[in-house]
C-alpha cells in the first residue's frame, strides 16, 4: 500500500470529485467555503479504533443529534465486531475502512472520533483539521509535546472545533473530595486559602495510576496475526518485532505508543487542576522525579513526580509505593487546606463557597458546539496545555533526571537530550501529515 501523503491525497481528491453533487448542507460540513452547519442539521461522525475506548457508549453512538457512518480500524476483527454492533444497536449500517485518511477524507462525515493508540492522535487530528473535520479525541492528546504543538496550529488554522476526551473539569465527582470541581475553583478563585498553592494528587484521595500499564522487556518475535495490518498499526513508531504484548490493551507500557499509567491517567486529573489553578494558558518551569530507571523500550513505575510553576504553584503526584505521612491536604495553601470529603480548615466551608461568583460559564455539549461552531469548554488551546505537563514528566522520567523548562519558549532549558523528545523522528512518510 503506498502510504505517502502526495500520493493518498491525489487518489483522495479523484475520488471526491467523481462523486455525484451534494446539497449545500453537505459541503459545509465537509469544511467547504461558506463553512455552513445549521443548529438544526443532524450531524454525522465517524470512529478510528473500534476496539477499545472507540466502543464505549460515549463514542459508539447514533441518534437524532449525531449519525454514525464510517468506522475504522487496522484489526479487521474489531472492524467486524463494531460493523455487527452498529446494525443491531442502531438498525443501520457504517461505512468500514481499514485506512484511517478514507475515513478522514469521507465527505460524509462531519466529526472524526480519534480512539487510537496515542502515537496516532497528532497525525490523525492534524489531517481531519485540514480535510475540514470537528474532532474528538481520546487523551492524552498527542503522545510528544512537539506533536501537541502542530494540532494547536492545525486546528486553528483551519477554523475546526476540537475536543479533548476528558471531563473532570467539567462535570463528575472529582477525585475522592465529594464534589465536582467547582466549588474548588470558587475557593481558589476566592483567595481564601492564600497563594501559591500545592495540589497533591494521591491514592489518599482516590486515585490510581494504573501501574499494571507496564511494558516487558525483551519481548520474543511472534507471528502476525491475519487480522491485523501490523505496519499501519506501528505507523510513524519505531519497526518493532511484533508481540501481542505490544498491540491493542497492553500497549499503554510501550514509550513508543503511549507512556504507562502517566500517559493514560495523567491528563484526567492534572487537566481540572490546570482549571483550578487558573493555568489553562501557562505551564510548570520544573519537574522532579523520583523513579527507578526505565528501560528504554518498556515503561515502569515512578514514586512521586513535582511540577513547580513560576510563581510557586505545585503539583505533586504520589506513585506506587509512595506512602504520605499523616493526614495529607489535597490543596494546601499558606491560610487553609482541603481535604479528602471536602473537609476545610476554612470554618463553615460550604456556606461561603455559595456565597461566591460562579465560574465563567464554558460550553459543554460537543455536538452543541460543532452546530453553533462555539469553542468547546476543553479545546485544543487548554488540552495542549495540560497534555504538555503529562509530557513534561514522561520525558524527565524516560531521561532519569529533572528537567527545567521554558513555558515562553516551550522548550526545556539547558538539555538538548529532553529537547529532542519535543520532536521525535517517524517512520516513513508520516511526519508529512502533522506539518
Amino acid at each position: 500500500m503506498d502510504k505517502s501523503r502526495r500520493s493518498f491525497i491525489k487518489k483522495s481528491t479523484a475520488a471526491v470529485a467523481a462523486c455525484t453533487i451534494l446539497p449545500r448542507e453537505v459541503f459545509g460540513r465537509m469544511g467547504g467555503s461558506n463553512n455552513f452547519i445549521a443548529p438544526s442539521d443532524q450531524l454525522t461522525h465517524g470512529i478510528i479504533g473500534v476496539g477499545g475506548i472507540g466502543r464505549s457508549d460515549s463514542h459508539f453512538y447514533s441518534d437524532s443529534s449525531c449519525r454514525l457512518v464510517a468506522m475504522c480500524d487496522v484489526d479487521s476483527n474489531h472492524l467486524k465486531s463494531a460493523f455487527e454492533a452498529a446494525k443491531e444497536q442502531f438498525g443501520q449500517t457504517a461505512r468500514t475502512y481499514s485506512d484511517w485518511r478514507e475515513l478522514v477524507h469521507d465527505p460524509n462525515v462531519d466529526v472524526v472520533h480519534i480512539a487510537t493508540p496515542p502515537h496516532w492522535h497528532g497525525i490523525m487530528a492534524c489531517e481531519a483539521a485540514r480535510a475540514g473535520k470537528d474532532i474528538w479525541c481520546e487523551k492524552p492528546m498527542t503522545r510528544t509535546i512537539g506533536e501537541g504543538k502542530r494540532v494547536l496550529e492545525a486546528v486553528k488554522r483551519n477554523g475546526r472545533v476540537f475536543r479533548l476526551n476528558t471531563w473532570f473539569r467539567f462535570k463528575d465527582t472529582f477525585y475522592g473530595l465529594g464534589t465536582t470541581v467547582k466549588p474548588l475553583k470558587k475557593l481558589v478563585d476566592s483567595g481564601l486559602l492564600g497563594w501559591p498553592l500545592t495540589v497533591r494528587i494521591s491514592g489518599a484521595t482516590g486515585f490510581a495510576w494504573k501501574f499494571f500499564w507496564v511494558g516487558k522487556e525483551n519481548l520474543d518475535p511472534q507471528p502476525v496475526p491475519e487480522c491485523l495490518d501490523y505496519d499501519m498499526w506501528l505507523g510513524p513508531a519505531p519497526y518493532k518485532p511484533y508481540n501481542v504484548h505490544r498491540t491493542h490493551q497492553t500497549f499503554r507500557g510501550y514509550w513508543d505508543y503511549d507512556g504507562g499509567g502517566l500517559a493514560d491517567m495523567g491528563q484526567h486529573y492534572i487537566d481540572p487542576v490546570q482549571y483550578i489553578l487558573g493555568k489553562d494558558d501557562t505551564l510548570p518551569v520544573k519537574v522532579e522525579i523520583d523513579a527507578p530507571q526505565q528501560h528504554p523500550d518498556a515503561v515502569g513505575t515512578w514514586r512521586s513526580i513535582t511540577y513547580t510553576y513560576g510563581d510557586g504553584c505545585k503539583i505533586i503526584l504520589e506513585g506506587e509505593g509512595y506512602e504520605s505521612e499523616g493526614k495529607v491536604p489535597y490543596i494546601e495553601g499558606p491560610l487553609g487546606k482541603v481535604y479528602k470529603g471536602f473537609e476545610c480548615t476554612i470554618p463553615n466551608v460550604m456556606n461561603v463557597i455559595n456565597e461566591l461568583p460562579d465560574p465563567k460559564i464554558e460550553e459543554t455539549d460537543f455536538i452543541r458546539a460543532v452546530g453553533s461552531r462555539h469553542q468547546f469548554s476543553l479545546d485544543e488551546s487548554k488540552g495542549f496545555h495540560s497534555s504538555t505537563v503529562v509530557n513534561m514528566g514522561v520525558c524527565a522520567l524516560r531521561l532519569g533526571r529533572n528537567l527545567e523548562f521554558d513555558p515562553v519558549k516551550q522548550m526545556f532549558v539547558n538539555d538538548d537530550a529532553a529537547n529532542l523528545l519535543i520532536d521525535q523522528p517517524m517512520r516513513g512518510d508520516w511526519a508529512n501529515y502533522i506539518k
